[in-house]
């Protein structure tokens, strides 16, 4: 992704960060966000706001016998793969995207 200033990194730090903490924090960091405009922050709420949906939809899977059951666990797996790998990146200050569906995550939420 593009390179941003240092203190513009540090300044959406916290956002980032707090975006990944449940959907109550990706709520939270986006309020905080719309007063401030850090792109930062913005990007690491477009990768989880991805990860929150991705999940949403694995779950619905479950309810499937057998196949879904194993779409599920497999999507689970990923889903937390990718979670843990957003969070660390936006503790690092890297704007970079989740393994997989990090991509499509950029392009689907742009607006935001």
């Amino acid at each position: 992704m593009e390179n941003q200033p240092q203190n513009s990194i540090d300044d959406g730090k916290n956002i980032a960060i707090i975006a990944y903490l449940t959907l109550i924090g990706l709520i939270i960091a986006f309020v905080l966000n719309n007063e401030k405009k850090n792109e930062f922050a913005r990007f690491h709420i477009r990768q989880s706001l991805g990860i929150v949906i991705t999940l949403f939809a694995v779950s619905i899977l479950s309810y499937i016998p057998y196949v879904g059951w194993i779409i599920s666990i497999a999507g689970v797996i990923v889903g937390v793969i990718m979670w843990i790998v957003g969070i660390m990146n936006a503790a690092n200050g890297k704007q970079k995207v989740v393994p997989i569906l990090g991509e499509q995550y950029n392009t689907m939420f742009a607006g935001i």
